[in-house]
């Protein structure tokens, strides 16, 4: 059975071997890193764990709007990774489930994510051009999505573009 909890600092290097494998290169691990180096407390994310093997992860982290509303907690969703061997046997699913969760228990009013547009609405996200969000990051209208945590959170916010974290670059 495939346990979902918090990351332990004694796993970066199997989170790591997860987003290198997931992605197929060092970019998405070299985010984790810089994410968890910078983001501090605000870095939130979960492992999956099957036989004692780390073989799922996923973070969320701040993410601001322009024009900035400090009373909105708006969290980002990426990356999020399972490793090849263990796709599309719900792990990614349980991750997300989970991390959301943890996002509502940690007061965040609701959730971004730059993802595929056929996977992410099971979880409720909806375009977010609906709310009036854009992203600081060129993406197919579709792909860019958000999910109120808090319902109606994201109900005046008209014309806000969505800027990540400094760890994710330009």
């Amino acid at each position: 059975m495939v346990e979902i909890r918090p990351e332990r600092p004694a796993e970066r290097t199997a989170v790591r071997r997860v987003n290198e494998a997931a992605f197929a290169g060092a970019d998405e691990a070299d985010l984790v890193d810089r994410l968890r180096e910078s983001a501090g407390a605000d870095y939130l994310a979960r492992v999956a764990v099957l036989d004692d093997e780390v073989v799922g992860h996923i973070v969320f982290s701040p993410v601001t709007l322009d024009p900035p509303r400090p009373d909105l907690d708006l969290r980002g969703l990426a990356p999020m990774a399972v490793l090849p061997a263990h796709q599309r046997t719900g792990i990614g699913t349980a991750l997300v489930r989970r991390g959301l969760d943890a996002c509502r228990r940690d007061g965040a009013d609701a959730v971004v994510v730059l993802g595929h547009p056929a996977y992410y609405p099971r979880f409720g996200f909806r375009r977010a051009d609906t709310f009036g969000l854009t992203s600081q990051y060129e993406a197919p209208p579709e792909a860019f999505m958000a999910l109120e945590l808090v319902p109606g959170s994201l109900e005046d916010v008209r014309g806000g573009i969505v800027r990540y974290h400094r760890a994710f670059g330009s």
